[in-house]
């Protein structure tokens, strides 16, 4: 039966009394939760010895599923559960009996868990993924039980209606069997196989009983794969849209659904989230997989380098072109997971939305001397680097995760399309790899993490109407926005800003003043919606696809903001503590180029290196134009007008 853990018994209790999730998850009892506490894809390298992975998931407390699959060669999946415990293991692509694998995972933390030598978990030097669930109402439990033969319910501590339960026999040889809300009681899947869902009618309703599960407990029935007498099951409960996890206890974090498939057009499935994990099977197609796909080893919209993983098979990783995440779904590209007629089922994640508590969370400033792993200790959904030792003819880089890993945008130049570069890459938790700057002198990286109230990156295809509107996922109104097209020729960067206003823009690859009319964003944006207009030169022009870098105030992490010049020292006070490590100036009024400055090269009370946005050429070191401040910088009287001129107005965006 299912072992309840100390945390969890109080709140079962709350909930069979009345009390909802909200009031336990928001209330005195406990802080909200996010989806940040209770799932992360983190992928690794094996050392082929002991290992120790902090996804930041407390599973030693709080229980759960570590799902571990290798990305390079052939292998079996590895599911490991805190009820069976540490070293148990089923394969989702097998009707095996559990096996004990004792040097496999070895261990639960309370930010993560421990591998040891094992070579299917743990091999030296290939590329690993591991997901993990943690149990939470609302998002996932997981139970065990000992089958009788009779039809009966099995308790369950999900504390609402399941979206989907996967279960298997951990003592003999039996296949998954797998309830999906979509299709109900009526039909039962089986994860380790490729086949359509059957019906139940067919077996005398023997697996789900004829009857849905309710918030408390699932049914069923007679079938040896769910219920064969003194048999032990393993069973992975799933929730559906429960709408009590964030800052505000309101927003849900994981959806089960079906879409009918309609040939090769490509179509969106609105979640009401951007995921970053989704399974997707043809419910009623023979030799369909369960394709696993997530935005660490990198789903984008322009190729066909999906990397996707199948749960029943032993495959490993490969690219195809499937699908890609936006803001409120995904979008299926054409012809994959499409088939006309045909139903696909579907379990999406959300992507993290836990606002960071610190700045070293969401940017880190990298100087280093050789090209390869960068390492930040986070995620990196976007960097902004180039070389800083020498000019290329195009210095200054941006590239960012969502439209794929290796695709590069130069801040300079505009006539250029997006580059591609197979030798950066962005699949890692801490780090990334750097493809582009020489190996004989020195990178600086300035590397960005999503998080809300921060910054946002968002990918959309313009239309050439006259305000079209594109959603994000900031979860504030943004301050700045910085745009491109990425398929065009000889297109400017277009800039909007909260200092200059709607009607107005500026250039990055310019030093151009703000200028003034309409056709870029003609219509302030919102805390869910940004504007863009018609003027196809720089924004929506139809067909075009575009990228947009959103940022906000976030107090005592980030700052967009402005000054008025004096000639004179000026402190700048951007609410922080210790000081800016990221600053970047241009002035509005007249012209001006883009300066930016970093701890990682020095922001001090002498010289202080900087680069510019606009221009292709090297760091340049012998300057005094900003000095540290505690509550931000200090911008010197010994800067040009472009950075300080009495009565000038300057944009700055500072990171602390």
């Amino acid at each position: 039966m299912y072992n309840f853990h100390k945390k969890e018994a109080p709140l079962l209790g709350l909930l069979g009394s009345g009390g909802s999730l909200a009031s336990i998850l928001t209330g005195s009892a406990a802080a909200s939760l996010y989806v940040d506490d209770v799932f992360r894809t983190f992928v690794y390298d094996g050392n082929g010895g002991v290992q120790t992975i902090n996804n930041g998931i407390d599973l030693s407390d709080e229980g759960g599923l570590v799902w571990i699959k290798n990305r390079t060669q052939v292998s079996l999946h590895r599911l490991v559960d805190t009820e069976r415990g540490a070293t148990k293991s089923v394969k989702s692509n097998a009707d095996y009996v559990e096996t004990t694998e004792t040097a496999g995972l070895s261990a639960f933390t309370s930010t993560g868990f421990t591998l040891g030598d094992n070579s299917t978990y743990n091999p030296s030097g290939v590329e690993m993924c591991s997901w993990t669930f943690r149990k939470a109402p609302g998002f996932f439990d997981v139970v065990t039980y000992t089958g009788t033969g009779s039809a009966r319910t099995i308790a369950h501590n999900l504390g609402s209606v399941p979206g989907m339960i996967l279960i298997k026999c951990t003592s003999t040889s039996h296949n998954w069997r797998v309830y999906h809300r979509s299709l109900g009681k009526d039909y039962y899947g089986g994860l380790n196989s490729a086949n359509a869902f059957q019906p139940e009618s067919g077996t005398g309703y023997a697996v789900w009983n004829n009857t849905e599960p309710t918030s408390s407990v699932f049914s069923v029935g007679t079938a040896a794969t769910v219920n064969q007498d003194e048999e032990t099951y393993v069973a992975y409960i799933f929730a559906h849209d429960v709408q009590e996890y964030g800052k505000n206890a309101d927003q849900s974090i994981i959806k089960c659904g079906k879409y009918t498939g309609n040939g090769s057009t490509p179509q969106t499935i609105n979640l009401g989230f951007e995921p970053q994990w989704v399974m997707v099977k043809g419910s009623t197609l023979n030799l369909e997989d369960w394709n696993i796909y997530d935005n660490m080893r990198g789903v984008n919209e322009n190729d066909s380098n999906d990397r996707v993983l199948r749960a029943n098979t032993t495959n490993y990783e490969s690219g195809q072109e499937a699908l890609y995440f936006t803001q409120n779904g995904f979008r299926i590209k054409g012809s994959r997971h499409n088939t006309n007629g045909h139903d696909w089922i579907y379990i999406a994640i959300r992507r993290p939305h836990k606002p960071p508590s610190a700045a070293t969370e969401v940017f880190k400033p990298v100087l280093q001397t050789s090209r390869g792993t960068v390492s930040t200790g986070f995620p990196v959904d976007m960097v902004l680097f180039g070389d800083n030792g020498s000019s290329w003819g195009y210095n200054w880089t941006i590239q960012n995760r969502l439209t794929g890993g290796t695709r590069a945008l130069i801040t300079s130049n505009t006539g250029l399309l997006e580059l591609n570069t197979a030798t950066s890459e962005f699949d890692s938790n801490t780090s990334f790899e750097d493809g582009w700057v020489s190996g004989s002198t020195t990178g600086i990286y300035e590397a960005f993490r999503r998080a809300p109230g921060f910054y946002d990156t968002v990918a959309y295809t313009g239309d050439s109407t006259a305000n079209q509107q594109f959603a994000h996922n900031l979860g504030a109104v943004p301050e700045l926005i910085i745009t491109k097209v990425r398929n065009s020729y000889n297109r400017n960067w277009a800039v909007y800003s909260s200092v200059t206003g709607t009607g107005k823009w500026l250039e990055i690859n310019n030093d151009t003043q703000a200028q003034t009319g309409s056709g870029k964003f003609d219509t302030a944006p919102t805390s869910t919606i940004f504007y863009v207009s018609h003027d196809s030169s720089f924004m929506t022009g139809g067909g075009g696809n575009y990228v947009a870098h959103l940022f906000a105030t976030l107090p005592k992490i980030s700052k967009v903001g402005s000054y008025t010049g004096t000639g004179s020292d000026i402190d700048v006070d951007c609410g922080f503590t210790a000081g800016a490590r990221f600053v970047m100036i241009k002035r509005t009024d007249d012209t001006g180029d883009w300066y930016v400055w970093d701890t990682a090269r020095g922001i001090v009370s002498g010289n202080d290196p900087y680069f510019k946005l606009n221009d292709d050429a090297t760091s340049v070191t012998s300057t005094d134009y900003i000095d540290p401040l505690n509550s931000g910088f200090t911008v010197t009287s010994s800067a040009p007008d472009s950075i300080n001129v009495g009565g000038g107005t300057y944009l700055f965006l500072a990171i602390a």
